[in-house]
């Protein structure tokens, strides 16, 4: 609503003004990126916004000082260099002014002006090596890590604090159904399995009879017909978990030929294909393909190789499809089933139809070698699943992908209000002209104050704020950091001296800030990864399911209970060697932890530190809980029955 008014306002006055013919600015649009953020759709965005605002007043401490830090060796420098006459490369006064003295050192912290900065002093004396070396070590590199540990530090005691709320808030809840819902059974209140099941349906209407079954198996262990209370406040928990059912198929050539496919040599043939070995094998396979996608493609043994390649590629997929039933071996969840089919047999047409192209017409087809070539390398990427430690990082990538949308938001928005605020500033005042043009100042880009500056003499007058699409292309240039002194010096030049600020601004809130919270996203997620992965944490939940969850028999089912019927192994979908006769049913198991948000294992971690007794704190209490608050605990929680 606030920035409706005052888009509104700027409007009105904007208006009035035009009509007098006075220009005036509109200054209402840096606040138009706010719409983005309030959008329904943009909940993790204002998340973040949020991590930012309650990381700040630590941030300012370190901040302050750290600006102390860097005025206090600006006076040094200016005492020690300002009254030796030094001068620069392009023979302007060396350290004579202290403002410029500030921003130089500023710019040292991130490293983009050295050692260029540092020369003439050194040339004069190698003993002002020492004054450089000792301001980089206190700000680039001690005071740059306590940003990143004080905005991790602040990020992780947010965070852990929004999702201590809502795994309360979601403990107060179910306790609220369970007493809505609750029945007397002798001493016990419980919930009864018809209304528990009636239950079910109402809020996982999608599930199927068989899952709901085998949930209520693991709320109801011991068969009794009701689920007591703190088997029910863990219902949420139950229909949380991603299961993944497969149906036990016996293999179409079982059925088609089953002479053939249970003879000796076939079973033989799947155990082999079955076996470790034929996974090392093929990635030394690929290992040696990388070897030779390297070499020259014009040699004609290279050439030769790559048939080879695929066509042991290709066996590869109908050895597995041989011995693996189909609809299982390229089911939903099976990626690299799917990601390995494609990338060969779309190699292989590529492969053909390059080579089709060749003897039979004079068409270079260069754009089809480099789509065999991305292929090929693509091939390659199949070997990190196959060793652990890639899997973690691999993990960690996946798992980040729903938080990096939201960091890119957050980045658009950003982005943005400097790129309004940089075209107000500095539109026109730079322009880009091909290399035979003759217009005036053509070399100075379009402007003579830029005369025998870095800025002109880099061929950078393209980078300006004339349109949107350049002032963003710009601010990810800043955002990268590398030559922004002379980003910075060049817009300068065609305005004032203080719009270094505005540069300063940006490389503070976007790198400083923004990038550091996005650093500390990546740690606690790789950290999450990388300790479920070392340690395999699981809640009590998932481990019940996978004891439980094995095969369930379908066509055995009899009024909706399952049998105690489950298979040992959830791989073996066809039997032992496949002459094992397997009857039609269904297996269950537990989705794949790389397919689950870093924000629910953090909220599964917490939560597995709450006593299922625990009711914990009223709700108002929980909607005033505070980052460095101990957990409350309610005093009057009922004893769990």
């Amino acid at each position: 609503m606030v920035a409706i008014l005052l888009s509104l306002t700027d409007l009105a006055i904007y208006g009035v003004l035009r009509v007098y013919g006075v220009r005036s600015i509109r200054w209402s649009r840096i606040v138009r990126p706010i719409f983005l953020i309030n959008f329904a759709e943009s909940r993790q965005i204002r998340r973040a916004f949020r991590s930012i605002r309650n990381t700040l007043p630590e941030i300012t401490y370190v901040f302050l000082l750290f600006m102390f830090s860097l005025l206090m060796f600006s006076l040094m420098a200016l005492k020690l260099f300002g009254e030796r006459n030094l001068q620069t490369a392009e023979g302007l006064p060396y350290f004579r002014n202290y403002l410029e003295i500030v921003f130089d050192l500023y710019v040292l912290v991130t490293t983009a002006n050295s050692p260029d900065v540092m020369m003439p002093a050194f040339d004069f004396s190698s003993w002002y090596a020492l004054f450089f070396i000792a301001f980089v070590i206190v700000n680039t590199y001690i005071f740059m890590s306590l940003f990143l540990a004080v905005v991790y530090n602040n990020y992780k005691k947010h965070l852990k604090n929004e999702i201590r709320k809502l795994a309360y808030m979601k403990r107060r809840k179910m306790i609220e159904a369970f007493n809505l819902l609750k029945e007397e059974e002798g001493e016990q209140l419980v919930v009864r399995e018809a209304r528990w099941k009636q239950l079910v349906k109402l809020v996982a209407p999608d599930i199927s009879n068989s899952h709901r079954e085998l949930l209520l198996r693991i709320s109801d262990n011991e068969q009794k017909g009701f689920v007591d209370k703190k088997s029910f406040v863990q219902l949420a928990d139950l229909l949380n978990i991603q299961v993944v059912t497969l149906k036990l198929r016996s293999h179409p050539l079982a059925r088609w030929v089953p002479r053939v496919y249970g003879s000796a040599a076939s079973r033989l043939l799947r155990g082999l294909v079955r076996h470790r070995a034929f996974v090392w094998t093929y990635d030394a396979i690929i290992l040696i393909n990388a070897i030779f996608i390297a070499l020259d493609e014009e040699t004609p043994y290279i050439s030769y190789a790559e048939w080879v390649f695929l066509a042991l590629y290709v066996t590869e997929i109908l050895l597995k499809v041989y011995t693996y039933e189909p609809r299982a071996f390229f089911g939903k969840t099976q990626f690299w089933n799917w990601f390995d089919t494609l990338i060969i047999f779309a190699a292989l047409t590529a492969t053909i139809l390059n080579a089709t192209l060749k003897s039979t017409t004079k068409y270079n087809s260069q754009q089809i070698l480099d789509i065999v070539f991305i292929l090929r390398v693509l091939r390659l990427i199949r070997i990190v699943d196959s060793i652990q430690r890639f899997r973690v990082i691999m993990n960690t990538l996946i798992n980040i992908v729903p938080t990096m949308l939201t960091f890119g938001g957050l980045t658009l928005v950003v982005y943005c209000v400097f790129a309004i605020i940089g075209m107000e500033l500095f539109h026109g005042k730079i322009q880009f002209f091909p290399a035979d043009s003759n217009a005036p100042h053509a070399l100075e880009c379009g402007n003579p104050a830029l005369k025998d500056s870095l800025f002109a003499r880099g061929k950078y007058c393209k980078n300006n704020f004339n349109d949107f699409a350049s002032s963003f292309i710009v601010l990810m240039e800043l955002t990268v950091v590398n030559q922004w002194h002379v980003f910075a010096n060049g817009f300068a030049n065609v305005t004032v001296q203080p719009a270094k600020l505005y540069f300063i601004a940006f490389h503070i809130v976007m790198v400083i800030i923004i990038v550091n919270i996005f650093v500390s996203f990546i740690l606690e997620a790789f950290f999450v990864e990388y300790s479920l992965e070392k340690s395999e944490v699981e809640t009590a939940i998932e481990q019940k399911i996978q004891e439980l969850g094995m095969g369930v028999q379908e066509d055995e089912l009899q009024d909706e209970q399952l049998l105690d019927n489950m298979e040992s192994d959830e791989h073996e979908l066809e039997g032992e060697g496949g002459t094992k006769p397997q009857p039609k049913g269904l297996v269950f198991k537990i989705a794949s932890k790389r397919y689950r948000t870093v924000d629910a294992l953090l909220q599964r971690m917490f939560e597995a530190e709450i006593p299922l007794e625990d009711e914990g704190p009223s709700l108002e209490e929980i909607l005033n809980l505070s980052p460095s608050a101990a957990i409350p605990r309610n005093p009057n929680s009922e004893s769990v029955a």
